[in-house]
């Protein structure tokens, strides 16, 4: 059981590592590089960037949720409180991650994409990438909730 514990936990937070990293270069990188371009690139660039994301995020993204939560069933079940606690907060700030990821991102993504494989500007671009770049703060905060509670996780299992 511990066995299983262990690569359940290095798995979820081996995933959940690649979307943090993604939501932080976006904060850090392309928030503000965006912010300087005009929105014909603008739009061509996020819908590109937007277009490859949404086909290839998923996969690390189903991975780190299904073994953050397994973590914390396998934890529980084997009578592990802390890493069955900490795991269980991660898969929480996941769940809300998803749920802010498909209620305002994934809109945007849409919209954008849709317009840069079109070959247009999206109308209001810039007010698209303003709604995108509102909630990429709280993302990066709900997946670093995540990763240290997977770290407590490894640490307890």
């Amino acid at each position: 059981m511990e066995a299983l514990l262990q690569t359940l936990a290095v798995v979820a937070t081996m995933a959940n590592a690649v979307v943090y990293g993604t939501d932080v270069f976006s904060a850090l990188v392309q928030r503000p590089a965006m912010a300087h371009v005009d929105d014909r690139v603008l739009t061509s660039t996020m819908g590109q960037i937007h277009r490859f994301g949404d086909q290839r995020m998923p996969v690390p993204g189903v991975f780190g949720l299904v073994a953050t939560v397994g973590t914390a069933v396998v934890a529980a079940v084997d009578g592990k409180a802390v890493p069955a606690v900490a795991a269980g907060i991660a898969a929480l700030a996941l769940v809300v991650w998803l749920t802010v990821y498909n209620k305002i991102s994934a809109p945007v993504n849409k919209e954008l994409t849709d317009a840069a494989l079109d070959c247009r500007t999206a109308p209001d671009a810039r007010g698209l990438q303003r709604t995108w770049d509102s909630v990429i703060n709280a993302r990066v905060l709900l997946q670093a909730v995540a990763l240290g509670g997977m770290c407590v996780a490894l640490m307890g299992a």
